[in-house]
C-alpha cells in the first residue's frame, strides 16, 4: 500500500482544473441555502489559492492534508445538510465536493456507520471511489453504540459493511468511535468482547492501516486508554480529539481541557486529529462585538479561519475535521490552510479573552453531534439548543420586560422558535425521561436545559 504523497507541483497544477470544478453546478436548492450562509464564514478572497499544507504521520508515512473532510454533513437534494435534512443526499453535489477537494490537495474524509443517518459511507464510497485508491485516506469508525451491535459477532459485521460501502478492502484510519462516556461503556463496546484484539488482527492484515480512537467524555477513559499504549497493551497510530481556542483552557460543561488532551498525545508522539475546531459552529457564529475584534486584526479573513488557524498551530496535529455541506465554506477553508499561517503567541493569547469573554455567555455548549437522537418523545433537541445559542450570540436573549430592547428581543425569539422547531418538538414536550443523558459527549443535562428554555419561552408568552 503506497502513501499519499502530493507534492507543490503537482498540487498546482490540478489547482489550475479545479477552478472548472468551482464553478460546477450545484442543484438549485443547494445554491439557495448556501446564499444563506452567515458571513462570518466568508472571506473576501474569491476562490483558495497557494499550496495545501500537509502533516506527516510518523507512524505509517502518510501525508496528510491539515483540512480533513469530514463527511456527516453532506449535502441533500432539497439543499440542507443530510445531519438534520431527512430528505435524499445529493449525490452530485457530494461528488463535486469531493473532486473539489481532492483537486485543491485535500486527501483525508472521515465518515463513521452512523452520519447522515447512516448513509455517509455509501455517499463517500461512491465520490471517493471515482478516483485512484491511493490519492485519498478513509477513515471511518466502529459505532457500536447500540446494544444490538456490541457483541464481538455484530461489531465485526459492522465494520464488514464499512468496507462494502466504501467500496474498498482496506480502511487507511479506524475509530473506536465516542469512547469516554464510562469505563463499562469502554469494556461493553471493545475490551470484554475482544474486539480490539481483533482490529489489531486486521491492522495485522492490512486490512486496516491506521488504529485509534475518538475521545468524548470521562478524562479517567482518556488515561486509561493512554496507559494501555504504554504498557504494550494496544497501540494507538492516532488520537481524534475536541480541539478548539475555547477548550483550550475553558472548556464548557464537560471538564475537557483541550490542552490536556493534547499535551498528553505530544508527549507520547500520537499525531491528534481534531474534531469540533468550530465548537459546533458557535466559533463561526460570534456575538458581534467580539467578531469585531477579529475582523479588525485580518479584515480579509472569516471569522471561522481564525478557529482553524488555531486548531492547525500544534505541530502535533495530523489534520483538521470540518464538516462542509456548502462549496463556500470548502473554498474558505482550503484557502485557510493552502499554506496554513500558525497563529502567533500574540493571536493565541488574544483568542483565549475571547474564549473568556464567550465564556460569560450562557450558551449551551451543543455541537449537534446527534447522538442525543432520536428523542423518544419527538424533541429536536439540537435544534432547541441552536435557536437558543443563536438568538445568545445575536443579543436576542432579553433580561426581563423592563430591558428597553426587550420587543424586538421577544418577537425575534419566539418566532424564529416556531419556524426552527416544530410546535410537537419544542422543549415544552420534555417529559425529564433522561434517554438522551448518558449520549451527550459534551456531557450537558438536557433536561435541565429544556425546563430553563421552556421557563423563558414561557415566560416570553406571558409578557405579551
Amino acid at each position: 500500500m503506497k502513501s499519499n504523497e502530493i507534492t507543490r507541483r503537482s498540487f498546482l497544477k490540478s489547482l489550475g482544473a479545479g477552478s472548472v470544478v468551482a464553478a460546477g453546478s450545484l442543484m438549485t436548492g443547494c445554491r439557495r441555502a448556501a446564499e444563506a450562509v452567515e458571513d462570518s464564514h466568508k472571506s473576501s478572497s474569491p476562490r483558495p489559492a497557494g499550496s495545501m499544507t500537509y502533516r506527516l504521520n510518523h507512524n505509517s508515512g502518510d501525508s496528510v492534508s491539515i483540512l480533513g473532510y469530514g463527511m456527516m454533513r453532506l449535502p441533500t437534494v432539497k439543499g440542507g445538510s443530510a445531519r438534520d435534512d431527512s430528505s435524499e443526499i445529493d449525490q452530485e453535489a457530494v461528488n463535486e465536493l469531493v473532486d473539489y477537494a481532492l483537486e485543491h490537495g485535500v486527501n483525508y474524509f472521515d465518515t463513521s456507520p452512523v452520519y447522515c443517518k447512516g448513509l455517509s459511507e455509501r455517499a463517500t464510497g461512491i465520490a471517493l471511489s471515482r478516483h485512484p485508491r491511493d490519492s485519498y485516506f478513509i477513515a471511518t469508525k466502529l459505532s457500536n453504540f447500540s446494544p444490538s451491535t456490541r457483541s464481538r459477532e455484530e461489531s465485526q459485521k459492522m465494520f464488514e459493511e464499512s468496507l462494502r460501502e466504501l467500496q474498498t478492502d482496506y480502511v487507511d484510519y479506524l475509530l473506536l468511535h465516542s469512547v469516554g462516556s464510562s469505563m463499562d461503556d469502554l469494556r461493553e463496546r471493545f475490551l470484554d468482547n475482544g474486539m480490539l484484539q481483533w482490529l489489531q488482527e486486521q491492522k495485522e492484515k492490512g486490512r486496516i492501516r491506521n488504529l485509534g480512537f475518538s475521545f468524548h467524555g470521562d478524562p479517567a477513559v482518556y488515561d486509561y486508554l493512554l496507559q494501555m499504549h504504554d504498557r504494550g497493551e494496544a497501540h494507538w497510530d492516532f488520537v481524534q480529539i475536541q480541539h478548539n481556542y475555547s477548550d483550550w483552557l475553558n472548556p464548557a460543561g464537560n471538564g475537557k481541557r483541550s490542552e490536556y488532551l493534547y499535551t498528553e498525545l505530544e508527549r507520547r508522539n500520537i499525531p491528534a486529529v481534531v474534531m469540533e475546531p468550530l465548537l459546533g459552529g458557535r466559533l463561526a457564529k460570534l456575538p458581534k462585538h467580539i467578531m469585531q475584534t477579529l475582523k479588525t486584526q485580518r479584515p480579509d479573513d472569516s471569522v471561522a479561519s481564525w478557529a482553524f488557524r488555531f486548531a492547525g498551530t500544534h505541530p502535533g496535529i495530523l489534520t483538521v475535521l470540518s464538516g462542509m455541506t456548502y462549496m463556500e465554506h470548502l473554498q474558505d477553508n482550503i484557502l485557510t490552510y493552502s499554506p496554513l499561517d500558525p497563529c502567533t503567541e500574540e493571536e493565541q493569547q488574544m483568542l483565549f479573552h475571547m474564549a473568556e469573554l464567550l465564556s460569560a455567555y450562557p450558551s449551551i455548549p451543543c455541537t449537534r453531534c446527534q447522538y442525543c437522537m432520536p428523542c423518544p418523545y419527538g424533541l429536536d433537541i439540537p435544534s432547541i439548543f441552536a435557536h437558543y445559542n443563536t438568538c445568545v450570540n445575536e443579543g436576542n436573549i432579553a433580561a426581563s420586560a423592563s430591558d428597553p430592547d426587550y420587543a424586538r428581543a421577544r418577537r425575534e425569539f419566539l418566532v424564529g422558535y416556531d419556524r426552527s422547531v416544530p410546535r410537537l418538538r419544542q422543549a415544552s414536550h420534555c417529559i425529564g425521561c433522561g434517554e438522551c443523558l448518558p449520549h451527550c459527549p459534551q456531557q450537558i443535562d438536557i433536561p435541565a436545559q429544556m425546563v430553563r428554555i421552556d421557563t423563558y419561552v414561557e415566560s416570553l408568552k406571558q409578557n405579551a
